[in-house]
Order: C-alpha cells, then structure tokens, then sequence
C-alpha cells in the first residue's frame, strides 16, 4: 500500500473512530463508556484503539499536530507571527467537513478532570516541540523561547475555555484570535539576541 493511502486510511480510522467514541460519550457520559465498546461500534479492534489513541482521554485530545513530523510542523509554523499560524489552523479545522468534531471534542476538556490533565499534557509536548523553532529563529533567547511558546499554546487552551464557558455557539477561532492578540506584541517587537545568553 503507497504511503499516502496508508496515511489516508489511517486518518480516515482514526476520524470514525473519534466520531463513534464522540457519540457514546454524548449519549452515555465519558466515564461509563469502555475503550471495547468504543471499539466494537468503530468496527475495529480494542487494540486498534490503544495503538492510535493510547487511553480513553487520547481520544478526546489527540490531533494531527500530536504526530505530525517536525519538518511539517515547521511548515505550518510561521516565525514572524505564531499567533497567526495558530488562528489559521483552528480556522482550517472548523472549516473541514468534520469539522463539528473538533468543537464536540473540545467540550470533553472541561467537562472530564482527567481529559483536560491529559490536554495539558499535550499542549506541554507542543511547547516543548515549538520553543526550539522559535529560538532557531534569533529573535528570542533559549528562554524567552520556552515562556512564549508555553504562553502560546496555553493561551489557546485558556480561549477554549471561554469558549466553552459562554456556551460554546460561536466560533472558536474568534476566541483564539481575540485571546491570544496581547502575545503578538512579542513578535512585532522582539530584534535579534545572542542565544547563548540563555
């Protein structure tokens, strides 16, 4: 099988498999649901379930960004305006035919203790995935780097939850761009810095 129809094939499971877990956590609530049943109603198997997931909470927070290579991500990453990278991507996600998904996902972080601590921990991989590329970039130290990728990608988490606590019916990118307007100051005003320093 060609590696883009693998790819394919494997986006596609893991969508329906999303979408069924999605649906019986909405009729049943999280907790009372199994990763079997999830399983049985994707009509595939337990295993499959745990390998593209890991746990019952992966279902909810896991994403392309999760394992998406790092040169793609340096592709979708620009350097001179982050902010404007993270608003395009919920933008093309609420965009997409499926794109009710991501928004019925999202619920389920603030609805379930333990999802929302597994999204943290997500959003933390992605931090420490993006300070790298942001100090790669000379504008900012090794660490003025980190706090602004973390500042980046948990002022995301924290424009979903106001999305979330207003009731959820308007666009979340809306959310995302008004949130995360104050961090552009860092960009447009940051001038080149010698990394060693940090």
């Amino acid at each position: 099988m060609a590696t883009g129809l693998r790819e394919r094939w494997r986006m596609k499971a893991r969508r329906t498999i999303q979408e069924c877990a999605l649906d019986l956590f909405d009729e049943r609530g999280f907790a009372a649901v199994t990763i079997e049943e999830i399983a049985a109603a994707a009509e595939v198997s337990p295993s499959s379930v745990y390998r593209y997931f890991g746990t019952k909470e992966g279902l909810l927070v896991a994403d392309d960004f999760d394992t998406m290579p790092q040169e793609a991500l340096e592709e979708i990453l620009d350097l001179d305006d982050p902010v404007g990278s993270v608003i395009a991507i919920v933008r093309r996600y609420e965009a997409a035919p499926d794109g009710e998904i991501p928004q019925r996902r999202v619920r389920y972080f603030f609805k379930e203790p333990s999802v929302r601590t597994a999204f943290c921990a997500s959003l933390d991989r992605a931090g420490q995935r993006i300070a790298p590329l942001m100090a790669s970039a000379g504008s900012l130290t090794a660490t003025q780097s980190r706090v602004a990728a973390n500042a980046l990608v948990f002022g995301y988490f924290a424009a979903l939850e106001q999305w979330y606590l207003d009731g959820g019916q308007n666009p979340i990118a809306s959310y995302v761009e008004e949130g995360l307007a104050p961090l552009r100051q860092i960009w447009s005003t940051s001038s080149p810095v010698d990394n060693d320093r940090a």
